[in-house]
């Protein structure tokens, strides 16, 4: 047996093993940060509101998602680092231009109670989002790249099934019901749903341009999609599956998230490099009104609210820093200097 094929069943095998295992094995207080032009996963302590660590991943990490028993942190690149890319003649090449160098895109798996990356696993080209079900037996990749989401079975490190959605599929949620995954189709103008136990898209809702994110409150009453095109906010009836109202925010809205008890919902409102937007936008769900807009640093791209409701933690895409905020007070209390072009971002449960 080779070299490789041991390693990849060791991998399979802690895996497993962290998935069985009881929830004595996660690790706590973190917050993870897709560092996208450094290739690393910065950690910050949810104490100290400081960075203690720093993890090496492949090309472009986009987002990171903890699994809802905080095991495993899963992130989204373009594979490994290839020496093509690397070259002389392609310095300075945009990315997108150089990208179809590489083979196709990957998730890779980290163990949170040693930050050490224990699987790769190939998936679609050019990754966005990753989420996980609550079961924690299947993760969900978008890939932007060809218009799927890729199936992930956890436990043997491979996908078992590719779903055709809309174009440029880019954020995506997991229902509070575990029925459903939402994807923001970038491109498309909608979200495509996917039933969770048939394993394909069964509706496309149309919300506008530029989907970039979509959310729930964890009540399940709601859903939410952020159009970075139009700086608004559509708020969306999981029943009828159609936008009921409009809510303006910031400018070009990426990331939003709601409070465990699902009053509010934070936007992240980047702006452009040329005009950097600098705020979150709070929204009542009640009334679908900004009743906050807190000021962060250049760029506020991902958000993630802790368990408790307490506080926020926003990337800064173009100031390299992330942004703690402080919900009730609503104010900025600590700020991060992280890795090169903040982008997801994920908190231990």
């Amino acid at each position: 047996m080779n070299a490789n094929r041991i390693m990849s069943l060791i991998a399979v095998a802690q895996i497993a093993f962290l998935v069985s295992a009881g929830p004595a094995f996660a690790a706590g207080g973190k917050v993870y940060v897709a560092d996208e032009e450094s290739s690393t996963v910065s950690v910050i302590d949810t104490a100290s509101f400081k960075k203690t660590g720093s993890i090496p991943v492949g090309k472009n990490p986009h987002n990171v998602q903890v699994a809802p028993d905080g095991k495993l942190l899963w992130v989204t690149n373009d594979g490994e680092h290839d020496k093509a890319s690397e070259r002389p003649e392609h310095e300075g090449m945009p990315k997108s231009e150089h990208g179809t160098l590489a083979d196709a895109g990957a998730v890779w798996a980290i163990d949170t109670a040693t930050d050490t990356v224990i699987a790769k696993i190939p998936v679609g080209m050019h990754p966005a989002h990753v989420v996980v079900a609550q079961e924690g037996r299947l993760a969900y990749v978008t890939n932007g790249g060809e218009n799927t989401v890729s199936v992930v079975d956890i436990s043997v490190q491979r996908v078992v099934k590719t779903i055709p959605v809309g174009a440029s599929p880019h954020g995506i949620r997991i229902s509070p019901d575990n029925k459903q995954a939402w994807v923001a189709n970038l491109k498309g103008g909608t979200i495509s749903v996917i039933d969770i136990q048939t394993q394909k898209q069964i509706a496309q809702i149309p919300v506008g341009k530029g989907p970039a994110q979509v959310a729930f409150t964890p009540d399940g009453r709601l859903g939410f999609v952020s159009l970075s095109e139009e700086n608004q906010l559509a708020v969306v009836d999981p029943v009828s599956r159609k936008v009921i109202r409009r809510v303006k925010v910031g400018s070009v809205p990426i990331q939003i998230y709601a409070t465990p008890d699902s009053k509010l919902l934070l936007v992240a409102n980047q702006g452009t490099r040329g005009k950097p937007g600098t705020s979150v936008s709070i929204v009542v769900v009640a009334t679908s009104k900004v009743t906050a807009t807190i000021e962060t640093e250049r760029g506020a791209h991902g958000i993630v609210v802790d368990r408790d409701g307490r506080h926020a933690f926003v990337t800064n895409t173009y100031a390299n820093t992330v942004s703690v905020l402080d919900i009730g007070e609503r104010k900025v209390i600590a700020t991060v200097p992280v890795g090169r072009s903040p982008n997801g971002i994920s908190v231990m449960p």
